[in-house]
């Protein structure tokens, strides 16, 4: 198919890129057109079509377990292992299969505004979610891995429906009553991980940001509870608050 652009408008062609099949003969047409919003409107559809490939290749996972019949398959991750404060919250996710959501990656990779973003995509889009938070008590008790693999272990369990298989980021869960993959970094290499990994942390900062108005003084907002020089200054001089992890060093050290 050829097309002559000069018989399009801008507005048209922009529809034209999203609406037609674009062949390499088409593209290099739209290309050559003098038109500067044109020549923009390409580079926006070549930018799209880019991030639909990254994205697309992080449903490898997803589709290999398809392939084994497994067609509801969730994600696991959690996000605050380190922090002297704060629970350790663990997220499940089950994406519908290849659903493109653009910038859709590990948490970590991401910055605030846009894990904000697509925290709202994925709670809206996704077949089901679920977070649990597990408290510094909790984790002081029986430690944080053990906190950790029983959060992913109850986020998995709520989840409805159940899924048919479970991709894990870097930990073994033996006990679950269906197939699982622990990926180490697997939030980076599956769309189901990293959504996990995203609704995990957006759910944590937002409660370390309630804690911050609740204690002022260790500055939870900045930090969200890691060790920083502050948090670790504010410690010493106010002593640990009630989310403070007291098995966790220097605080353990503290008292």
């Amino acid at each position: 198919m050829m097309i002559e652009t000069s018989s399009y408008s801008v507005k048209e062609i922009k529809q034209l890129l999203h609406e037609i099949e674009i062949t390499p003969d088409i593209l290099e047409a739209f290309r050559n057109d003098p038109r500067g919003g044109v020549r923009n409107a390409v580079r926006a559809y070549e930018r799209e079509q880019k991030e639909r490939e990254r994205v697309d290749a992080l449903y490898e996972y997803e589709r290999e377990a398809a392939g084994e019949g497994c067609e509801i398959v969730a994600g696991v991750d959690e996000a605050g292992r380190g922090p002297l404060a704060g629970p350790v919250a663990v997220a499940a996710v089950i994406l519908p299969t290849g659903l493109f959501i653009p910038k859709l990656n590990d948490s970590k990779k991401l910055s605030p505004k846009s894990r904000d973003e697509l925290y709202d995509v994925i709670t809206e889009k996704a077949v089901a979610y679920k977070c649990v938070l597990v408290d510094a008590a909790t984790i002081d008790r029986v430690n944080i891995l053990q906190a950790t693999i029983n959060g992913m272990y109850e986020a998995i369990l709520n989840l409805n429906p159940q899924p048919d298989k479970v991709l894990i980021d870097a930990v073994n869960l033996d006990r679950l009553p269906m197939p699982s993959l622990s990926i180490i970094g697997g939030d980076a290499k599956s769309a189901s991980i990293g959504a996990a990994s995203i609704i995990a942390k957006v759910t944590r900062d937002r409660l370390m940001m309630e804690y911050d108005a609740t204690y002022p003084e260790y500055g939870f907002a900045r930090h969200k509870g890691y060790g920083t020089r502050e948090h670790i200054e504010a410690i010493r001089k106010y002593g640990p608050c009630p989310i403070h992890r007291k098995s966790f060093e220097p605080i353990s050290s503290m008292i």
